[in-house]
């Protein structure tokens, strides 16, 4: 008579597993960070469906009753002119992703490459430069930085995008420059020297793939950052004009909260808040999922 087989749970490490395999097994256990990237998720079909044309398409609407209280139709009342806040701040949630995903994209990718080159060139005229540049940022008080900046380009559609831009870079640049000045000294990058590989083929082809872990860290922070600062430049009037956002909201709550009136700084204020915890808590277990030292432990 055959005996039922009994199968073994698979080994924790499997052999052959890949890096990535292992990054995504040991995030998915982390239920923090699942449960954060659920509500980044929400937040990202809310945007997207503000993008669509599917929901929030009144918060413009001039309405017949203004300041009035939380009911059915306006789950957070109505502001001075009678908008619904409720639709306001489900369309700040637009605005707050497009700018968080223009200004994480592009300042991780020029963050990445110019920290990649200035690792590969560690010690040459190239390092100092770039070194240099960075350094000066870093040396600027931040939103200091930043207001001067949109305020100098004031008129501009992407006045706010290229200012934070502007300095966001140079962190990722720092952090992807020492990983990479480690990386160069491998042995299959020296076998790629030997071959007669061109630098710039090595630094983008073998070198910038390996820094990926970095880059997409980065990137999530750079998300952060830039909403966070997007409502800090809107409620200095430095930001969005043409539209609406939580800082925009934020600004208008001042008055707002003097009447009496809260419900501007209530939605604006939950849901940045929440959205902020979230994504930081997602990214940090995204660092502790991609970590080479910790995955191999």
């Amino acid at each position: 008579m055959t005996q039922p087989s009994t199968s073994s749970p698979p080994p924790e490490n499997a052999p052959g597993e890949s890096l990535w395999s292992k990054s995504y097994r040991k995030f998915m256990r982390d239920r923090f960070g699942v449960a954060a990237l659920v509500i980044v998720g929400i937040y990202a079909i809310v945007a997207l469906g503000v993008w669509l044309g599917l929901w929030a398409g009144n918060w413009s609407e001039l309405g017949e009753e203004g300041f009035l209280g939380m009911t059915r139709e306006h789950w957070f009342g109505t502001n001075i002119n009678g908008q619904d806040i409720f639709a306001r701040a489900i369309a700040g949630t637009k605005t707050a992703f497009e700018v968080g995903l223009i200004v994480a994209v592009t300042s991780t990718i020029i963050g990445g490459a110019l920290g990649a080159i200035a690792g590969y060139y560690n010690g040459t005229i190239i390092d100092e430069i770039i070194m240099w540049l960075y350094g000066c940022i870093d040396a600027i008080p931040f939103y200091l930085f930043v207001a001067a900046i949109a305020f100098a380009l004031e008129g501009t559609p992407y006045a706010m995008h290229v200012a934070m831009i502007a300095t966001f870079w140079s962190s990722t640049c720092r952090i992807v420059r020492g990983e990479v000045i480690k990386i160069r000294n491998l042995e299959y990058i020296q076998a790629a020297h030997a071959i007669g590989v061109k630098p710039m083929t090595i630094i983008y082809r073998h070198i910038t793939p390996n820094t990926f872990h970095i880059l997409l860290v980065q990137g999530t922070i750079a998300f952060v950052g830039a909403i966070k600062s997007e409502v800090i430049l809107t409620f200095l009037g430095l930001g969005v004009v043409d539209g609406v956002s939580w800082g925009t909201m934020l600004s208008e709550s001042i008055n707002d909260v003097l009447r009496g009136h809260f419900g501007n700084f209530l939605a604006a204020s939950g849901f940045l808040f929440f959205l902020v915890i979230a994504f930081n808590m997602f990214a940090d277990a995204l660092q502790d999922a991609t970590d080479p030292k910790k995955i191999s432990n």
